[in-house]
């Protein structure tokens, strides 16, 4: 059974910084994608930033240059680090891993990210 365990949101002032970790338990045979999603109320999940197969990164265009994704793979963990936040970024984030031929999606509980002054 795969498990993904978000942790470091919070609420931080505009122009602020958080650093999300996202640790993956499991057995995990083939990872397509590995990344963080957002979902604020009424919308739907949007991508914010992923390694996909290969080894390149995708970003949102709204995150480009303040958000870096990362990993440990000898800790199994993912991180997002967020600079710059600004109360557009205001959202629950999901940590996401695409497995498999058939792209089997597993996430995350999620963790809320406030940025308010």
């Amino acid at each position: 059974q795969v498990q993904l365990v978000e942790s470091g949101g919070g609420l931080v002032q505009p122009g602020g910084s958080l650093r999300l970790s996202c640790v993956v338990s499991g057995s995990v045979v083939i990872v397509n994608a590995m990344g963080w999603y957002r979902q604020t109320p009424g919308k739907q999940r949007e991508l914010v930033a992923a390694f996909v197969r290969g080894g390149s990164t995708n970003y949102a265009d709204s995150v480009k240059a303040r958000f870096t994704i990362s990993r440990d793979n000898a800790k199994n963990t993912v991180y997002l680090q967020m600079n710059n936040l600004k109360p557009e970024d205001t959202a629950v984030y999901y940590c996401n891993v695409r497995s498999g031929l058939n792209n089997m999606d597993y996430w995350g509980k999620g963790t809320l990210v406030t940025v308010s002054s």
